[in-house]
């Protein structure tokens, strides 16, 4: 039996608001995976540091905050400097859609709106991380 797909799923920044995050892990715990909740207002260093620590295989980052072009990037960068590029790194909240394509040239897989359905998050990770969840 292959391991669990390990998900880690934050909020960096100053955003307080983490009901859709709490959200999200629930649906991913319930898909088979195991998630790691960092709780709301953790840096990007302290992002990829748990992602490093724990050995997950996606960082599901959540922003409401409109600072995702600088938190976003920053988590990518800081987990590459770490070696650990292989960690998917996708994103959502409320997240102008301008601003996907510069997200994605910076590293992150995906962006997920308001509204996207919690299978689509989850089928994503699967189709992404070559695990059995």
């Amino acid at each position: 039996m292959e391991e669990k797909i390990r998900v880690l799923v934050a909020k960096p920044g100053l955003d307080g608001h983490d009901r859709g995050a709490k959200v999200l892990a629930r649906a991913f715990m319930d898909a088979g995976m195991e998630v790691i909740y960092t709780g709301i207002r953790r840096t990007p260093e302290q992002i990829a540091e748990v992602a490093v620590q724990e050995d997950v295989d996606v960082v599901a980052l959540s922003c409401l905050s409109g600072a995702h072009n600088t938190l976003f990037p920053k988590v990518v960068d800081l987990l590459k400097e770490k070696g650990a590029d292989d960690i998917l790194v996708m994103g959502g909240g409320v997240i102008p859609e301008d601003d996907i394509p510069f997200l994605k040239e910076h590293g992150i897989s995906e962006v997920f709106g308001p509204g996207t359905p919690l299978a689509t998050c989850v089928d994503y990770i699967r189709s992404h991380v070559k695990r059995e969840a």
